[in-house]
């Protein structure tokens, strides 16, 4: 059965492709939301179900793989920032912090539907302006959620992680295996 990516990033398209998987990619037309009612978990995982079940409803005979990556620091959610301003803004907010990396995901069939979420704690160092203002400066940190690349140059600002990484990366791809071949009968490898 062929597989269809629901996500434009580059990163998601980086991880399936350690496995050689075939698979398409399609971008949802759906604008993804935050309803401040719901826990981050539920929010990441409905914008993951919507953008799936978009691509799905125009698909037929396919798995749809879809995900969303949100960052929560102290109740707050940090999603990608729309200026350098903001995004100085949100890592001097993480600095010396502990937050956690949510990541939804969706897997939709013509039988069957899956939706879950995955969750890492990453502690960042403490660091200082100039070094916020270089790594802003990079470009790096404006299309991702929380402002930083953990597969980049983010990296030099984490201390630790507990939990999966990949899921920090946008994709949890040890769950997402495990969730295809015993709900799907679709195997990675």
């Amino acid at each position: 059965m062929k597989l269809i990516l629901g996500s434009g990033s580059p990163r998601r398209k980086d991880i399936l492709n350690l496995f050689n998987l075939r698979y398409d990619v399609e971008i949802s037309n759906v604008e993804e939301s935050i309803n401040e009612s719901f826990s981050p978990q539920i929010n990441s995982m409905y914008n993951a179900y919507i953008k799936g079940a978009d691509i799905k409803n125009k698909n037929k005979d396919c798995i749809v793989l879809a995900a969303d990556t949100i960052v929560q620091l102290e109740g707050r959610i940090l999603l990608k920032p729309k200026s350098e301003d903001e995004a100085v803004f949100m890592l001097k907010s993480l600095s010396g912090k502990s937050h956690s990396v949510i990541t939804g995901f969706a897997i939709l069939s013509d039988t069957k539907k899956y939706v879950d979420y995955v969750e890492t704690k990453v502690m960042f160092k403490e660091f200082d302006d100039i070094m916020i203002s270089k790594y802003v400066n990079t470009g790096e940190p404006l299309d991702k959620a929380g402002a930083y690349g953990i597969q980049g140059m983010g990296s030099i600002l984490v201390e630790k992680i507990t939990g999966d990484y990949f899921n920090v990366v946008g994709l949890p791809i040890s769950k997402v295996a495990d969730v295809l071949k015993t709900h799907f009968d679709f195997d990675v490898f």
